[in-house]
């Protein structure tokens, strides 16, 4: 090819953009240059400056070598005192996840206010239960509600459901019959109650 007149008007006044991205070094071990891009007496030329090469880092210390420590096996949070991290009850040492096995539904329709009691056959089986189950079996001695047990195990309510639903499928919790499950109509003594403690806050 030849180089005339015609090829200094189609060179672009300015760098284009591929020109510019040509311009980054983005490997640190390379001397990096810098283009400035400038007009010399009207024509336009190319200006390459080295710049110093950065020092290289230093090394990093090589870490402690590995000593084999003896074998360890699963602990049991439930025999560890606050002391060794564990907890008293050892029931939120697992996460709550864990504790349904990924499930997000229970098989029961639970509301928040559905009152729970440990069953006759849970209290035989305490000792033979898993530790989720065992953890409500115990907190439901007394009767409480499905979120009494959530915030007493800090455990997600959903969680909360699918234990105690899986629970009462096996019988080792009885569900009480809550005021609203009686029928479809709401009660109107439980409404006037609740609307005159309201009152009396």
């Amino acid at each position: 090819m030849s180089s005339g007149p015609d090829d200094e008007r189609r060179q672009p006044s300015e760098p284009t953009f591929a020109d510019v991205m040509n311009g980054f070094s983005f490997d640190a071990s390379r001397s990096s240059r810098r283009r400035r891009w400038g007009r010399k007496r009207g024509s336009e030329t190319d200006v390459v400056e080295e710049t110093a090469e950065a020092p290289a880092p230093a090394p990093a210390p090589a870490p402690p070598p590995v000593v084999p420590g003896p074998a360890t096996a699963p602990i049991d949070m439930r025999t560890l005192g606050p002391e060794h991290g564990g907890q008293e009850g050892g029931a939120a040492a697992v996460r709550p996840y864990a504790w349904t096995r990924g499930r997000t539904k229970s098989g029961l329709d639970l509301a928040i206010e559905t009152l729970v009691s440990t069953s006759q056959r849970g209290h035989d089986q305490m000792g033979l239960l898993q530790v989720e189950h065992r953890a409500v079996a115990e907190l439901c001695e007394q009767t409480r509600s499905v979120a009494e047990v959530a915030a007493l195990l800090s455990i997600p309510l959903g969680v909360a459901r699918v234990l105690l639903g899986d629970m009462a499928g096996l019988n080792l919790v009885t569900v009480h019959q809550t005021a609203t499950s009686a029928g479809d109509a709401p009660d109107l003594a439980l409404m006037e109650r609740v609307l005159s403690g309201l009152r009396r806050l």
